[in-house]
């Protein structure tokens, strides 16, 4: 199942990796050695996205500093629906503000959890990395196979950490669609975007739903990249980061 040519080959991959990250930080690390090469091997994909991270930043930037334009948009176009969402798709696109951009760094993501998966549900690569464990727990074990013992405990951390931080993400992206007066770049006035507007605060929780059936190992990858976002939120979408004057240049921004 699943056992294509290109997944085997980056099991095959991911699983070397691991195993020489697991070698590496075994003396410092001990028995949770290969949970931690499992963080660190997170860290490594979201360096690698970075940029796209940044870019996404920027066109949430860009999108914000559109938001009086965008209601001006609403107001003169409050019984045409239509319009107004082809106007404001079309000053997103003038200002280079690509609201679907912002969903390429999730989605590149999607390969490398699937790609942990597999290395953790079955032996393939055989790396031996299905036999390891953190505070005695199988990484393999999935909340399905029991909570005796330490799995309980551990499986009970990691999932309040997520809640925790899906929350504070789903407020973030209520707050980010009041400001710019858009949901996901879609006008709030416009047709759908009540619905829209209730469902995307809620997609934070979908990764502690999907963390209900993936192996301890891939938990661990949601909780570090889920952590990892919180923090460039944190630090990246800071008001008094946006430099003065990058935008006010465009037609229409309010000073």
């Amino acid at each position: 199942m699943l056992a294509f040519a290109p997944l085997h080959d980056a099991v095959g991959a991911a699983g070397s990796a691991l195993s020489w990250l697991t070698e590496l930080l075994e003396p410092l690390a001990g028995g949770a050695a290969t949970a931690a090469a499992i963080v660190l091997f997170t860290i490594a994909v979201r360096l690698l996205i970075s940029p796209l991270t940044v870019a996404q930043v920027r066109g949430e930037r860009r999108r914000a500093a559109l938001a009086p334009q965008v209601r001006d948009l609403q107001r003169r176009y409050a019984d045409d629906p239509a319009t107004l969402q082809r106007e404001v798709f079309t000053l997103y696109r003038e200002a280079g503000a690509n609201p679907i951009a912002g969903c390429l760094p999730l989605l590149l993501q999607a390969p490398f959890l699937l790609v942990l998966y597999r290395l953790f549900s079955t032996r393939e690569g055989g790396t031996g990395l299905l036999d390891e464990r953190l505070a005695g727990v199988p990484l393999g074990h999935h909340l399905g196979d029991g909570l005796a013992g330490a799995a309980g405990p551990l499986f009970g951390v990691l999932l309040v950490v997520l809640l925790v931080i899906a929350w504070w993400s789903s407020r973030r992206a209520r707050r980010a669609s009041a400001a710019v007066g858009t949901v996901a770049g879609t006008p709030t006035e416009g047709p759908g975007a009540a619905t829209l507007g209730r469902l995307l605060p809620l997609l934070p929780f979908t990764t502690v739903l999907v963390a209900l059936v993936l192996p301890l190992a891939a938990v661990i990858y949601l909780v570090t990249t889920s952590g990892w976002s919180a923090i460039e939120q944190a630090v990246l979408r800071r008001p008094s980061a946006v430099p003065s004057g990058s935008l006010d240049s465009r037609p229409g921004r309010r000073r």
